[in-house]
């Protein structure tokens, strides 16, 4: 026999392919072993092996499996997810599901068995809802999400048998997947000019969303992030910024919540323009803490910071001189001014873009952006080196000249 790969499969001296598999089944190992398929026919390719193997696999896991224990609505699944499957989600998250629930598949899904849903159901209704009803790439895909979250509890509840979960859910041929993309859409990346960056560092300069904008323009911060900073992740001596909280509005109160995902919470780099505005920062802090104590004291916010620990808002960066807190609210007014003044079409979330798309311009390694963006997945990542800034496309033409 040839040498066993990683699938499980491995090649006859013959030509041909053959796989094995282990399971348990009453507490006994069992070990399996076959060179043909299901008809009694040879296994030919590699990938015909690895489909065998799993066909097989399945077939035993099912056999072993108890029967389903009790046909379920969605509407019942998705109810205990919410009161058991979703401890420790973050608030955000929670609420968007709901608001998801609520507003859209409720209605249309909420009385139908779990155990009854096809693919072809699911998939027909993510076209619908990006191409006829027009909602966004991304937010049909939190549509998907649901759905994957919805049948694996109610595989774990014994609701849908193993063949139904893994149709759905985990054969690549046949599990419920995202419409095709559309070529206008797959690259959402925003950047401004060097003019447009110029107009607003003129504009920014003194007023009270400076520090946010420069925050956004030279790290790259996402805006709750931005506008959750303390100044005790501030390090000034190794240029550094450490991100593990984010500010939110929850039932009408600011807090201070943990970043969302664990590759959200990173150390980021500061470069020295960025370091030197927040050091003088810093200083002039320093000084409002003496000169307007009393004012501060009359307008500082009581807010709840990470486990519930209450603290004062001039804690934050983002603080006016006078105490008086500044949340992710405070940018609707500057993104009215530039358009109005400018014509600028301004979303905090477009520095960030800007920031991603000039650093890989500068070839910064893709794993090093990744970490100081805070991305999950470095094919996020990518999309900044796919990105072409009017800068990037002004080298690519000089670069095309000299050739």
């Amino acid at each position: 026999m040839g040498k066993q790969n990683d699938a499980g499969v491995f090649r006859l001296t013959s030509g041909c392919w053959a796989y094995r598999y282990t399971f348990v089944r009453d507490g006994k190992r069992i070990s399996r072993e076959s060179s043909k398929d299901v008809q009694g026919e040879p296994l030919k390719t590699k990938r015909v092996a690895i489909k065998a193997r799993r066909a097989a696999l399945e077939a035993e896991q099912e056999s072993i499996r108890p029967a389903v224990a009790k046909r379920k609505t969605i509407q019942a699944v998705y109810q205990e997810y919410c009161e058991s499957g979703r401890k420790g989600r973050a608030y955000e998250t929670i609420r968007k599901q709901d608001s998801i629930w609520r507003n859209h598949l409720s209605g249309k899904f909420g009385s139908l068995f779990v155990d009854e849903i096809s693919t072809a159901v699911i998939n027909d209704y993510l076209s619908e809802l990006y191409f006829e009803q027009g909602y966004s790439y991304q937010y049909t895909e939190s549509f998907l999400k649901m759905f994957y979250l919805i049948f694996c509890q109610a595989h774990s509840r014994n609701y849908l048998d193993a063949s139904q979960y893994n149709r759905l859910c985990v054969n690549r041929d046949t599990r419920i997947r995202m419409p095709k993309q559309k070529a206008d859409e797959e690259l959402d990346i925003v950047v401004f000019s060097r003019e447009e960056l110029n107009t607003m560092d003129s504009y920014f300069s003194g007023t009270n969303a400076e520090t946010a904008y420069m925050l956004g323009r030279y790290c790259g911060l996402r805006i709750n992030e931005c506008y959750g900073l303390k100044w005790e992740n501030v390090d000034l001596e190794s240029g550094t910024i450490f991100i593990d909280r984010q500010m939110q509005y929850q039932n009408g109160l600011i807090k201070l919540v943990p970043v969302k995902t664990r590759h959200g919470r990173r150390t980021v780099y500061m470069n020295e323009r960025l370091k030197a505005y927040l050091r003088e920062l810093a200083v002039q802090r320093r000084q409002d803490e003496e000169q307007l104590l009393q004012v501060r004291l009359q307008n500082q916010k009581l807010i709840e910071d990470l486990n519930g620990k209450p603290i004062f808002s001039t804690e934050l960066v983002n603080c006016l001189p006078n105490g008086k807190i500044q949340t992710v609210n405070s940018m609707k007014y500057h993104t009215r001014e530039l358009k109005k003044r400018f014509g600028l079409e301004f979303k905090y979330h477009y520095l960030r873009h800007t920031y991603g798309t000039a650093m890989a311009e500068m070839n910064t390694p893709a794993h090093l952006l990744c970490n100081q963006m805070g991305h999950g997945n470095i094919k996020v990542t990518q999309k900044y080196y796919i990105a072409l800034s009017k800068t990037g496309a002004e080298i690519l033409k000089n670069n095309l000249n000299q050739l």
